[in-house]
């Protein structure tokens, strides 16, 4: 179908500054002139991993290189020379053409490969030598992936008192779990406020999961054998049931029978490694990984530990979790392996992709696709965006954790337009010391804060969730395994699977009612559907952080700066069936609003773009389109009949507060459509019904 869009303005230029800063003063942005071409080397070298590269070279290079049996020793005028004085031991694509091939070639991704050469290679020097060859249009630094700073409090699973109060499942630590449904218990935390949390429990009464939607945990490995997790654990059958060691399924990659390892490009999913620094210090596995995917979708209702978002009832209805490892031994994955397992969640059926992770203190520059400018993790979430989704939904949703640096923007990729990044709130329902906030941050989710009580830690205003009872403590240097399989955490690496798993309950119930939603349905639903949390954001806050170091935060830092709101599983879960019908009189100007439909969230969103297809304003003779406000568009029909409208809004930036209106220069936060359905009469006096 044909479309007609008329720009209110054009997204062209996304510059991510992210840097740590107070989060006390917030500072001034100042949009920067408009940025000159880019040069081939694309990103800094700071953080790189020597002896690697990423390279998108042009489609001849690219078509030699994967015939050549041997690629070092490609034929391209002047490349055998720059290889020879790298001492290039191996050149391998980036993407997996095993599956889905011709649609990655038709998208440019068979481009994209790794080079390995001598680590004694600087890598500075590498970079210059590659991007001076013209059948190399990118270089880009191979940088690893630091995986979240956590503090972790191991806890007894015991059964809760549950003082005659009722609750929907019988997972015993179920009345711990603020975050799903808030009591206002100043035993959890001092300052707790009842109401404060997701609205799970009103959400369980539509759906508590359906097992064929798909959540891509890439983060640390997630224990598959945890007894909390097991039965939700997406398996791949063709692997699971074939030879050990073999590809069965012939995707790429052996053993993936719960996922896949980035850094060693097998199944080997792990999750307690030990590691030590110089110093002796254990930089080993947390349980990161196996923390978040509590969150989502621990087992519900079958009577042992935690309850989670998508769980299910305890027949075996959870949402799947499926485990990319990019953290092993506190070693990252590179950018070309994360950009290789998010290829692979798509490829393999994930519907939502679960990111507790993010890059600070860094400057990416990116330029849309069609122009050819982007980083390798830029190109896999654009396919994941597109052709992820499995049976569940058409398209994918990737998910990030804003940050914890209390920086005044979300991390990258997450602050990309493309991705939905998460703000971190406390059981008191105001921003935690550590949030990032601002440029970049869509919604907000609970990601809990620890506090002190008469000089004794009390972890229970974090966030409980399931962790491998094998890790070694990183607290304890490695010495003392958690030696239990439920544990406290903090951070937006927390508040993410909460956003992850009401996600998930969407499509979960929208296929219980035989609907296929879009990406961009999902992600609009997600913002249309949440809390306001702004009116109580002044003053200041004070608290203690895990290891006792005081803190005060000026909440008036945070005001329309957390994103839209904090995210809400039962509007969100109501929103799925609602269909946005729009009266119309012929003759008479229609204002199409954003405020109506999204209450008074819609004070934090732009109206940015339009789109109406040519049939709709031939059928309705549409005439005088044109904005009012902030978010209001206004029409005339001058015919009676039915066609759709679709709305355009840029979510989780304080537009007001900036100096100027040019959208080309800045920083923006999700572009998110909304659609709705116009009937036209000439007495349109029946509330729109058809």
């Amino acid at each position: 179908m044909q479309r007609k869009y008329v720009n209110i303005s054009t997204l062209a230029v996304i510059a991510l500054l992210i840097a740590v800063v107070s989060c006390v003063s917030d500072p001034v942005y100042e949009p920067e002139a408009k940025l000159p071409d880019m040069p081939k080397i694309v990103n800094s070298s700071e953080g790189a991993v020597a002896g690697r590269m990423i390279l998108y070279v042009d489609n001849a290079t690219a078509d030699e290189w994967l015939s050549a049996a041997e690629p070092t020793r490609a034929g391209i005028e002047g490349l055998s020379l720059v290889v020879d004085e790298l001492d290039v031991e191996c050149i391998k694509p980036v993407f997996n053409l095993a599956m889905n091939g011709d649609i990655k070639r038709e998208r440019g991704m068979h481009r994209w490969f790794t080079v390995e050469f001598s680590e004694a290679i600087d890598v500075e020097r590498a970079a210059e030598c590659l991007a001076a060859m013209p059948s190399i249009e990118r270089v880009e630094f191979a940088k690893g992936v630091m995986r979240p700073e956590v503090h972790v409090v191991p806890v007894e699973e015991v059964a809760a008192t549950r003082s005659g109060e009722s609750y929907p499942f019988d997972d015993p630590m179920l009345p711990e779990q603020w975050a799903l449904n808030n009591r206002g218990d100043k035993e959890i935390y001092s300052t707790a406020m009842a109401g404060e949390d997701i609205n799970a429990f009103k959400a369980w009464e539509h759906t508590a999961g359906h097992p064929s939607v798909v959540v891509a945990v890439v983060d640390e490995g997630v224990k598959y054998t945890h007894p909390d997790l097991a039965a939700n654990m997406w398996t791949n059958t063709a692997e699971l049931n074939g030879a050990e060691g073999v590809d069965d399924d012939g995707n790429g990659y052996v053993d993936d029978i719960y996922g896949i390892n980035t850094i060693e490009g097998n199944g080997n999913i792990s999750w307690n490694n030990p590691r030590y620094n110089e110093s002796g210090k254990y930089i080993g596995d947390v349980g990161h990984g196996t923390h978040v995917a509590g969150i989502v979708a621990a087992v519900n209702n079958n009577g042992i530990g935690i309850s989670s978002i998508a769980g299910g009832t305890g027949v075996g209805d959870g949402v799947r979790i499926m485990s990319v490892q990019m953290f092993r031994e506190g070693v990252s994955s590179t950018l070309d392996s994360v950009a290789s397992g998010i290829e692979y969640a798509a490829d393999m059926g994930a519907s939502i992709l679960q990111c507790s992770w993010g890059m600070t203190a860094t400057m990416y520059v990116l330029r849309p696709i069609e122009e050819g400018w982007c980083s390798v993790v830029y190109e896999a979430l654009l396919y994941f965006k597109e052709y992820g989704g499995g049976d569940a939904m058409d398209g994918g949703v990737a998910i990030f954790s804003a940050g914890n640096s209390a920086a005044h923007i979300a991390g990258y990729p997450g602050a990309h337009h493309i991705c939905v990044a998460v703000t971190a709130t406390a059981a008191d329902g105001l921003p935690t010391y550590y949030t990032n906030y601002n440029f970049g941050c869509n919604i907000a989710a609970p990601g809990g804060d620890y506090e002190w009580v008469d000089g004794e830690l009390n972890p229970k205003g974090a966030i409980l969730s399931t962790v491998p009872s094998e890790t070694p403590n990183p607290y304890s240097d490695g010495k003392v395994c958690y030696d239990s399989d439920y544990g406290y955490m903090t951070g937006t690496s927390m508040a993410t699977p909460y956003v992850s798993g009401v996600a998930a309950l969407i499509v979960s119930y929208a296929v219980e009612h035989g609907k296929c939603l879009t990406s961009a349905e999902v992600t609009d639903i997600l913002y249309s559907s949440v809390c306001e949390i702004d009116s109580r954001l002044h003053g200041t806050k004070r608290g203690q952080s895990y290891g006792g170091a005081e803190w005060e935060i000026s909440l008036d830092t945070y005001y329309k700066k957390m994103g839209i709101g904090r995210v809400d599983a039962l509007h969100a879960v109501s929103l799925v069936a609602d269909t946005r019908i729009i009266a119309a009189s012929v003759g008479t100007s229609t204002y199409l609003s954003l405020e109506e439909h999204m209450g008074s969230e819609a004070a934090k969103v732009k109206l940015w773009d339009y789109a109406i297809d040519n049939d709709t304003i031939a059928r309705l003779g549409i005439t005088n389109i044109s904005a009012f406000g902030s978010n209001t568009l206004g029409f005339i029909c001058t015919k009676s009949g039915i066609g759709t409208i679709t709305l355009k809004y840029v979510a989780g930036i304080d537009y007001k507060t900036m100096e100027t209106d040019d959208r080309e220069e800045r920083i923006a936060g999700t572009i998110v459509e909304k659609e709705f359905v116009i009937v036209a009469r000439d007495n349109n006096d029946n509330g729109g019904w058809l």
